[in-house]
């Protein structure tokens, strides 16, 4: 059975205010939520994680598989009106939060599209919660706020004004992101980045 829920990304309205955006909560069915979370990477350090450097469950892996999928991809096309055959994926991973994450930033031009999933079964502590903002200056002024637990998926087109970030947070925090790339050779260097960011904080942890 599939985990992730195509037909509700395809239900879903395209929000526009203040940049094009869909949220499905709920994004993963039903019982898949909790094999996800058994077979989730362990992550014991903050920052994100290129995929190929982690360890993982059959679950997991079957769902990096379903992200990779045709299905996924033309879903989000037609949603955004974008042709993003051929295009590059890069997919990094989180598993904790520090207090100085959530600056209020936009991706970089880099990144066509972004696809956040929280694999979180529940949140409601008040920090951690990704918010649509307004402007690049205030997190209280936003247009929506994404549900951090159960599931979650956000997707977002990027532009210089796709402002996010979040209230502080210090703790447990799963979150997979995908990015559907200009270039290769743009993949190729945020891939190096992560992968040197996580080899730096091994040693620091060490």
């Amino acid at each position: 059975m599939a985990a992730l829920d195509i037909d509700a990304l395809r239900a879903a309205p395209l929000a526009r205010d203040p940049y094009d955006h869909v949220i499905v909560p709920g994004f993963v069915q039903g019982e898949a939520l909790q094999p996800l979370v058994r077979d989730y990477p362990r992550i014991d350090r903050a920052g994100s994680f290129p995929v190929a450097e982690l360890q993982y469950g059959p679950a997991f892996g079957a769902l990096l598989d379903e992200l990779d999928g045709a299905a996924l991809r033309v879903a989000i096309e037609q949603k955004f009106s974008l042709d993003l055959a051929g295009r590059p994926t890069l997919v990094t991973v989180r598993g904790r939060c520090q207090e100085k994450d959530g600056q209020i930033h936009t991706d970089s031009k880099d990144k066509i599209i972004t696809v956040l999933l929280y694999l979180n079964e529940r949140w409601q502590q008040p920090g951690g919660r990704l918010r649509i903002l307004k402007d690049g200056h205030d997190v209280d002024n936003f247009a929506a706020a994404v549900p951090t637990g159960n599931g979650t998926l956000l997707v977002v087109k990027r532009s210089d004004n796709s402002w996010h970030g979040h209230h502080p947070f210090e703790g447990q925090r799963r979150s997979l992101q995908m990015n559907w790339m200009t270039s290769e050779g743009s993949k190729g260097w945020h891939k190096v980045r992560h992968t040197l960011s996580a080899a730096m904080k091994k040693l620091t942890a060490a």
